[in-house]
Formats: C-alpha cells, sequence, structure tokens
C-alpha cells in the first residue's frame, strides 16, 4: 500500500499526492499518535513541566494541525466532489478531537506548571503561552462539569459542520450559476479583456458567446462597466440572492443555517457562563466589552456620515444629470460612481490596469519589502495544486532560508472567493533544527487572457499588498514557540494591522512608480496619472467606510442583542442600515446568506477588527510618514517590534513599543479623506 501522504510530513506538503482516499485515514492515525500522547501527559506521574508536557504534545498536535490544514486548504482552492464528501466525514472525527482535548485533564497540568517554582524560571514567552492557554481552556469548557462539557462538546461540533455548510453552500450557488449573453452589443462599456473572459468562460463550458459568472473579477466588471442597465441588475440580483431563498429553487439556502449558527453560538456562551457570545469572542482580544466595540463603531459611524451622505448625494445627481438615470438602485451606483470617477479625474481603473502587469507588480513589492526589512524573495520549487501557483523563498542578508510562500492568485470554479492568508507551517525548533515558516496567500484576480501577463486594478494591487502584509507577519517571525509565533495568538482585532499597514505603500509615488510596466510599451505608470489616482484615492471613502461600519455593527449586535428564536436576521440588517447606510438595497438583497466572515470564518462578532486595526496600522504608517515612507530604519523598528516578536507580548504593547505611544484615531479618519466635524 502505497505511503499516505498527510502521514509525517517533513518538509514541503506534496500536494499533487494527496487524494481524498487518504484524508479519513490519514486523520484517524494522526488522531491516534495525539491521543496516545495526550493519555501519557496527563498521567499523574507525569511530571507538570513544560519539557514533559508540552513539548511531546506539541510535536503531535503540529503534525495533526499541519495535515488538517494541507486538507482544508485544497477545500478551499480545488473543492471537488469527493475531496469534500472525505472532508466531511474526517470534520467531526477531528473536531471531536481538538474538543476533547480542551476539555481534558491537559488544564489541569497547565494550571499545576503554572503553580509551580518551574513557572517563574520560564521565558516570557512560555509565561505567556501557559496564561492565554489557560483562557483557552475556560473557553472551551474544560472547568466545566461533566454534564456541561459534554454539552459544549456536542454545540461545538455541531457549529463546525453548519459552518461548513453555509461555506459548501455559497460556493455551489456561486458556481451555479452562469448568464449567458449571445450578443456582443449587449457588453457595451465592459473593457475588452473582460470580455475576452468571458469568451474563453463560454468556450470552456462548450457555450457559444459569453458566460458571465459570480466569481468577483466578473461580476465587479458588469457593475462598473456594463452599459446595459438591465444586464447590471441581472447580475446584481443573482449576486445578492445567492444561497437564498430566491437561489436555484432554495437548493443552497443559508437561511436556516445562519439561525442555527447564531442559535449555537449563544447556548455555547451560556454554557460558557458569558451572557452572549459577543463576550465570548472578545474574551481573546484587544477590545473588553460588546459596548465597547459598538461605541467603537458608531462613533467612526457619526465622523463619517455626513460625508458620506454628501458622496452619495452627489453620485446620485450625477446619475440622473449625465447618465439619464433618474432613481439610481443599487445596480446603478458601482457604474455611475465608475463614469463620475472618470469624469472628476479623468481616468478609469482600465486604463490604469495596463500598467500594472503582475511581474513589474512583483518585482516592486519584492524590491520594496527588501529595502525596508533586509530580505530577499527569489523564486523556488514545490509541488503544488494547480499549475497557476507560484512559490518563493525569503532569504536574510547572508543568503539563509527563512521563510516560504505559495501564490495562488487567480479565480477559477472550485475555488472559494476572497483573499486570504493562511499558515502551512509555523517557525519552530521542536525538532533539534530550525524549521521555517511557510505560508500560502491567495487571492482571485482576473487571470491573463492570450499570451499577455496578468493584469491588476489599484484595488487588487491594495489586496496583494494586505495579504502580504499578513505573510510577513507569520515568515518575518523570530519566535520559535509555535504557540506565539507569526500570527498565532495574536489578538483577532491586531492581526489585521500589518496587513493594512501594507496597503499605504501602494499609495506612495516612490513605490507605486516601481510596481508599474504598462502591457505593451513598458512605460512607467505617468507622474500625471498617479496624480489623479491619489486625487481620487478618496473618492467616496465615507461611503466605503459605513459599509464597513454596517457590516461590523450588523455582527456585533447579531452576537450580542439578537435572539435567535424570536428575532428576525434581516430585521436587524435593516435596523443597522437605516442608523448607518447611505445606500438603500433592495427587499430581496440576502447580503447575510454570503456573510462568509461571520459564520464561515473566524470573525463572528470579530468583524470591527477591520477597522479596529485599520486605527492602529494607519498610525502605525504615519510614523514613516514623518521620517522617510522607504527609511530603513523606521523599517527595521517595524520588524523588531511588531512583526518580529508574534504574540509574545500583547499586541498593545508591541504598538507602543513602535510608536512611542497609544493609538489615535487621526491619521485613520486623515489617510481617508473624512474631514473632522467642526463644533
Amino acid at each position: 500500500m502505497s505511503v499516505n501522504p498527510l502521514i509525517s510530513i517533513t518538509d514541503l506538503v506534496n500536494f499533487p499526492a494527496i487524494k481524498p482516499e487518504h484524508v479519513v485515514p490519514g486523520m484517524k492515525e494522526l488522531i491516534s499518535e495525539a491521543q496516545k500522547t495526550l493519555n501519557t501527559v496527563t498521567q499523574p506521574d507525569t511530571p507538570a513541566t513544560w519539557d514533559d508536557v508540552m513539548v511531546p504534545l506539541e510535536k503531535k498536535t503540529l503534525a495533526l494541525s499541519r495535515a488538517w490544514g494541507a486538507v482544508s486548504h485544497l477545500m478551499s482552492v480545488c473543492d471537488e466532489p469527493e475531496l469534500r464528501k472525505a472532508y466531511n466525514e474526517a470534520l467531526p472525527i477531528v473536531t471531536q478531537f481538538w474538543i476533547g482535548l480542551s476539555q481534558s485533564t491537559l488544564s489541569q497540568k497547565y494550571k499545576a506548571i503554572k503553580e509551580s517554582d518551574e513557572f517563574k524560571n520560564l521565558s516570557p514567552v512560555r509565561q505567556r503561552i501557559i496564561n492565554e492557554e489557560l483562557i483557552d481552556f475556560k473557553l472551551a469548557g474544560a472547568f466545566l462539569p461533566e454534564e456541561k462539557k459534554n454539552q459544549l462538546k456536542a454545540v461545538k461540533e455541531t457549529l463546525a459542520q453548519e459552518s461548513q455548510k453555509f461555506s459548501e453552500n455559497l460556493l455551489d450557488a456561486t458556481n451555479a450559476y452562469g448568464l449567458l449573453v449571445e450578443n456582443k452589443k449587449d457588453l457595451a462599456g465592459i473593457p475588452a479583456d473582460d470580455i475576452e473572459s468571458f469568451k474563453e468562460t463560454a468556450q470552456a463550458a462548450n457555450q457559444e458567446g459569453y458566460r458571465i459568472t459570480l466569481q468577483v473579477p466578473h461580476y465587479l466588471a458588469v457593475m462598473q462597466y456594463a452599459d446595459n442597465r438591465s444586464l447590471r441588475e441581472t447580475l446584481y440580483h443573482a449576486y445578492v440572492t445567492r444561497a437564498s431563498e430566491f437561489d436555484f429553487d432554495a437548493k443552497f439556502n443559508n437561511n436556516d443555517v445562519m439561525k442555527r449558527i447564531v442559535k449555537l453560538r449563544a447556548q455555547e456562551a451560556a454554557l460558557l457562563g458569558y451572557k452572549n457570545y459577543g463576550e465570548v469572542s472578545l474574551a481573546t482580544k484587544m477590545a473588553n466589552t460588546p459596548h465597547e466595540v459598538v461605541a467603537f463603531l458608531r462613533d467612526l459611524a457619526a465622523k463619517s456620515l455626513p460625508q458620506a451622505k454628501a458622496d452619495m448625494a452627489e453620485v446620485k445627481a450625477f446619475a440622473k444629470e449625465k447618465l439619464g438615470i433618474d432613481d439610481p438602485q443599487s445596480w446603478d451606483l458601482p457604474y455611475a460612481s465608475e463614469k463620475l470617477r472618470q469624469a472628476r479625474y479623468a481616468y478609469s481603473d482600465q486604463e490604469v490596469k495596463q500598467y500594472f502587469t503582475l511581474p513589474a507588480v512583483f518585482k516592486g513589492l519584492f524590491g520594496l519589502v527588501q529595502k525596508l526589512f533586509g530580505i530577499r524573495i527569489v523564486k523556488d520549487t514545490a509541488p503544488v495544486w494547480h499549475p497557476d501557483v507560484q512559490f518563493f523563498r525569503i532569504e536574510n542578508a547572508n543568503g539563509e532560508k527563512i521563510a516560504q510562500f505559495y501564490m495562488d492568485l487567480y479565480a477559477r470554479p472550485n475555488k472559494r472567493g476572497g483573499a486570504w492568508m493562511d499558515n502551512d507551517r509555523t517557525r519552530n525548533r521542536l525538532y533539534g533544527t530550525l524549521q521555517t515558516p511557510v505560508a500560502y496567500l491567495v487571492c482571485n484576480f482576473a487571470k491573463p487572457v492570450g499570451d499577455k501577463p496578468a493584469l491588476l486594478t489599484h484595488d487588487d494591487v491594495l489586496t496583494l499588498f494586505h495579504e502580504f502584509g499578513h505573510g510577513l507577519h507569520h515568515m518575518l517571525s523570530r519566535i520559535e514557540e509555535p504557540a506565539a509565533s507569526g500570527i498565532n495568538g495574536v489578538e483577532w482585532d491586531a492581526v489585521e494591522c500589518p496587513s493594512q499597514f501594507m496597503e499605504n505603500f501602494a499609495w506612495d509615488w516612490t513605490v507605486l512608480e516601481n510596481l508599474t510596466s504598462h502591457v505593451q510599451t513598458g512605460e512607467k505608470l505617468p507622474r500625471a496619472l498617479y496624480d489623479k489616482m491619489l486625487a481620487a484615492k478618496n473618492f467616496q471613502s465615507a461611503m466605503a467606510m459605513v459599509r464597513q461600519l454596517e457590516f461590523g455593527l450588523f455582527d456585533m449586535l447579531l452576537h450580542t442583542e439578537f435572539d435567535s428564536e424570536k428575532d428576525d436576521i434581516l430585521e436587524l440588517l435593516k435596523e443597522v442600515r437605516n442608523e448607518v447606510a447611505v445606500t438603500h438595497q433592495p427587499d430581496y438583497n440576502r447580503f447575510p446568506n454570503s456573510f462568509s466572515h461571520i459564520f464561515a470564518g473566524g470573525y463572528a462578532a470579530g468583524y470591527y477588527s477591520y477597522k479596529w486595526a485599520e486605527v492602529l496600522s494607519s498610525d502605525a504608517f504615519s510614523l514613516f510618514e514623518e521620517t522617510g515612507v522607504l527609511n530603513p530604519e523606521t523599517g527595521k523598528k517595524w520588524l523588531d517590534e511588531v512583526l518580529a516578536v508574534g504574540s509574545s507580548r500583547p499586541a498593545m504593547e508591541s504598538f507602543v513599543a513602535f510608536r512611542g505611544r497609544a493609538p489615535k484615531i487621526d491619521a485613520l479618519l486623515r489617510h481617508s479623506g473624512i474631514q473632522p466635524i467642526k463644533n
């Protein structure tokens, strides 16, 4: 029998070798090994020391985590029926193990280590890990009576399955849709590259004409550029009703799934002794209470709404006067906004896109981090899951490998939408020698058309910088305790700070110029075009701000004040929109049904983190503005005080060590072009 590639992964994961039939046997074997070690370290006669408890268990659980992480990653980027079947069969087995571990007598060993004489001799990093793990044990129900433990275990297992179902429904609903347009005239206004992509998609489906999917590059091309209002409305309706009762005879309907998820989270909170799930979520975050978060969001809304309302009035007036749309609807606003932006600033995303060829963007990005952090990025080789995937190595000034990463950048069927960074391996010395970090960087950009390189919009460039910021946080860590290395253990409302921080560089001329090479001429982005982009940078930024505040407020209220037995999710969203939104959505809009961040991701009662962390990142970048954007000394300070330290200390301490003071909101408002309200 062939060796299971999920067992004993030594260096890089052999993705092409992983087959669906490996998943369940591989997980069972790794769980068995981890369970044996758990049984050993929790024996009464096992000394309560770091070396006797933590080290042997961490070796086994990391092997399990890495293998399951590889399978979960494949589910995100290559979701095929057989793999999904195997994944769903293994999911409850894996979930049960982790819940069992978190509720086991291991918690007593951690308590014993904390109370032992050895504890004060442990390094500050190890002491922090023990303290943070004890909080996690509490949240897992380790200190509950046996009956409540079992109830909590059942709730968590069901939650994992419901979240996976939400994700599957959304992916299946997205993939099931394809609008065939036969007459090219109906695509007037849409850029030629996108029309060519529609054509290639139709050919791949053995159809004549132009097939438009709900993948984000297709969707945005229509919403921003299609002169055909009926086409925009058709695609908008399909997009905002995904995974709802309106979608494919409700075959992929998430309505009941969402209710069950919210109800289960409320049950989890009650079993743990919290008032609501918001309190559970914040137990390991920088923010202290749901009230503090809601107040933070509402304060930002109050500062942003006057400008957002003015922006909305302006685009509506433009739509009426210049485009002949008397009553602009949701499917008109991106189109009208793009036309207004072009009229005001005399450029379009399509024009800018011609300069951001992927090879040029890579060269500029890699050059930037080399200058700031003293590293070098070079091409490397690895077994990959798709031909489009690229693999790179990061070296230090001495040419030594310090990390590696995969880049999977293009949208395709069976790949989850959005963009994300995930870690494959964390820096550690568990086996005596240094194991360097490995990361996944995943986006959903439009594929190259014909023999041209891929072209990115500036928004795509910002997304790439964002995910690369997460990657640097993971890969440039110097901490060698896995639980505190890279992004592991970083408070969730701080984890977005290094990623959002990187986006600022993609607006600086000295950086931006070096990201560009025109697809036909090779010329750099003209300064005049950059000046227009910069002038337009905060075009409708207040509208974008309140949109994010809408999501964050809805999320936190859903997990704190919502009663799943009697309240209605859409009614709550309507109330939030009445409070902070400036865009009127049609009644059929089912945005929550595709809000995977909170129903299938890690952002439940945590979506506010994006804005919370943006306060930190904007304030951090303002020091670069003060000292010189490409100042290597400031770059070294960011590396030393933030990126390199992982979660070895609280995120606020790391921020203050870098900035020299507590964070202020001023830089975020300034970077967003939002004027302070005059008293």
